[in-house]
Formats: structure tokens, sequence, C-alpha cells
């Protein structure tokens, strides 16, 4: 695949598919609506996390009634990418592509869950994660940015 050249499908992974992961993909479908499947997974199977929803929210990506689920619960496995958001992530997706056709991208992506502030701190260190991936996704994907945020 050459860089800056979206691929057919993507699939983005985390550890729960609560927050990175969700977030990644709404962002990806935010920018490419049509032309590429978008999906995303976790290792584990997590919760829906409101603080991801809110801050998501803000830039007009809709994950409130996101369900979280496992790559075992996935189904389709067929991606032309997978990008993996945490260490546990890339090492399963390693683990799944000895025997898929598929290209993985790490992308260590802090977890904000673990900022244990008020609600304003925890908000914005929700807020860097989903600007870095932004950022990262419209680095890799060639995008331009949205007009306002």
């Amino acid at each position: 695949m050459e860089p800056g050249k979206p691929p057919q499908s993507v699939l983005f992974v985390c550890g729960l598919n609560s927050i990175r992961s969700p977030m990644a993909a709404a962002l990806m479908k935010l920018h490419f609506p049509s032309g590429v499947y978008i999906a995303s997974a976790g290792v584990r199977h997590g919760e829906p996390d409101g603080f991801a929803a809110a801050v998501m929210d803000e830039v007009g990506a809709d994950i409130a009634g996101h369900q979280p689920i496992s790559l075992e619960e996935l189904g389709d496995t067929s991606f032309d990418l997978i990008i993996t958001l945490a260490p546990e992530a890339h090492h399963k997706a390693l683990e799944m592509t000895r025997t898929l056709a598929a290209d993985v991208e790490y992308w260590p992506t802090e977890d904000p869950s673990t900022e244990h502030g008020s609600r304003d701190a925890r908000l914005d260190a929700y807020r860097r994660v989903r600007d870095a991936l932004e950022t990262r996704i419209r680095r890799r994907f060639a995008w331009a940015p949205p007009a306002t945020h």
C-alpha cells in the first residue's frame, strides 16, 4: 500500500474498543465517508465510554451508540490495513496476520482513561487523544483538515 493512499478497508484495534479505536474509526469515517470500509474492535470486549462520546461529538462524530466488540466478535477479518493503538492490540494483530494478508501499523496512543483528575482534566486527556489520532490519520491518509474544530 502506498503512503498517502487510502486502502479499501481499515480496522482500528485497541484493548477494549471503548475509546481509542472507536475514536479513530469515527474520525476516519468523518473524512472518508465513502469508498473505504472502516471498522474497530478490541482485544477484549469493553464498555461504552461517555467521555469518548462527548469529545467526539465536539467534532461532529457521533459514537454515543457505539457498542464495543472484540476481535472474536468482529466476524469479517479481511482488511487491507490493521492499525493498532495499544501494545496488546499490536501483538494480537501480528498473530492474526500470520494467516491473513493485511498490513499492520502500530500507532502507540495514550489511554486517556488513566487520567484521574477533574472532569475538565479528564476531558482534556480525551481531547488530546482525539486530536493526536486526527493528526495521525490526516498525515497517513493525506486528507485536508476540517475548516473548524
